[in-house]
This record gives structure tokens, C-alpha cells and sequence, in this order.
């Protein structure tokens, strides 16, 4: 299976992106694709799991640049289903000490520029998140003020109709209370005028 030859449309397939795409990045990141002597395409196991690569760098972030220092970078493969291990250096002209010391260093401060920047869109992000999320919170007070302020109208304008009725009521009564007293009145009178 590990010499097994794809066709591009097949290995789009595998990997998801599009022929057009996979044809960008054999130009983009610089990948050796063989070729067949008839000029066409075709990928190995070598070459589908590069792409895959490139694709979980793009999920966590990775920029087209980014992804091509990681790629000319050093790095160590480890396959554990084929008890495989393998270390390249992206050095080609040179194999002498000195080279390959200034082309870690290179690699380091490249390293820390991606760091750097990560660390800088992650903090714009994270602020611009926190500014959101403050927004949504003043929001969210306003309308809960404007619905306890409509809430509380309400309240007031049912008990100021209660307090008339019972105004009403009171008057009402004070009304029957005073024809009461009046019949009493007259009742009185006529009972001591008789006698």
C-alpha cells in the first residue's frame, strides 16, 4: 500500500481539497510530485500524508508562510505502524557544522516570529472577545432595566386603579354611612317628637 501510485483525482478524494487546490500547493510549498512518462501525476503514500500535513497545519491556524517554514524546517518523522524512524535536515548544499548551526538559528528566530504574531492575533482576539461579550452584557442589563421599568409601570398603574376604587369604595361608604346617620336622625326625631 506504501508504493501504491494515486491518480490526483483519487487523492483528492483521500484528502478532501479539490484537483485545482492540490495543484496550488505542489506549486505554493514547493512538494516534489513524481511524474509518469507520460507527464501525468501521480502520489504516494509519501506524498498524501505531506498534504494531510498541511492540512492539519491550516486547521490549527498555520499561515501559507508559516506552513512553509515548518515544512523546510527540521524535523523528525516516526512512524510506529511501520517501526520506522527517519531524521532530514533541510539543509541540501551542506552537511558541515557550521551551516546547519545558522540554519537552526534561522529557524529559531523564524520560530519565534510565528510565535510572536500567534500570540499577538490571539490577544486581539481575545480582547475583541472580551469587548463583545461586554457589549452583550450592557445590552442585556439595559433590557432587563427597560423590562423591570415596564414591569414596574404596570405594577403602579394597577394599584393607582386600586387605590380609586377603593377611594370610590370609601367614598361610597362614607355616602351610605351619612344617609345611615341621617335616617337615624330622622328617626330619632320623629320617635322624641312624638312623645
Amino acid at each position: 500500500m506504501i508504493e501504491k501510485k494515486y491518480s490526483i483525482s483519487e487523492v483528492s478524494k483521500i484528502t478532501g481539497y479539490p484537483q485545482h487546490i492540490l495543484r496550488f500547493y505542489e506549486k505554493e510549498f514547493k512538494l516534489n510530485i513524481p511524474r509518469t512518462k507520460s507527464n501525468r501525476r501521480y502520489y504516494t503514500y509519501k506524498e498524501i500524508e505531506k498534504i494531510n500535513y498541511i492540512k492539519e497545519l491550516q486547521n490549527k491556524g498555520f499561515t501559507n508562510k508559516q506552513i512553509k517554514i515548518i515544512l523546510n524546517s527540521p524535523e523528525e518523522v516516526i512512524s510506529d505502524s511501520y517501526n520506522e524512524s527517519a531524521i532530514t535536515l533541510a539543509t541540501s548544499q551542506s552537511n558541515d557544522i557550521s551551516s546547519v548551526k545558522n540554519f537552526i538559528a534561522e529557524f529559531q528566530n523564524n520560530l519565534l516570529e510565528i510565535i510572536q504574531e500567534t500570540l499577538k492575533q490571539n490577544n486581539i482576539n481575545n480582547i475583541e472577545i472580551l469587548k463583545e461579550l461586554k457589549m452583550e452584557i450592557e445590552q442585556l442589563k439595559h433590557e432587563i432595566k427597560n423590562k423591570e421599568h415596564d414591569v414596574l409601570i404596570c405594577e403602579n398603574a394597577k394599584l393607582k386603579m386600586k387605590l380609586k376604587e377603593k377611594s370610590y369604595e370609601v367614598a361610597e361608604l362614607k355616602e351610605k354611612l351619612k344617609r345611615e346617620k341621617e335616617a337615624n336622625k330622622s328617626i330619632f326625631k320623629k320617635i322624641f317628637k312624638r312623645k
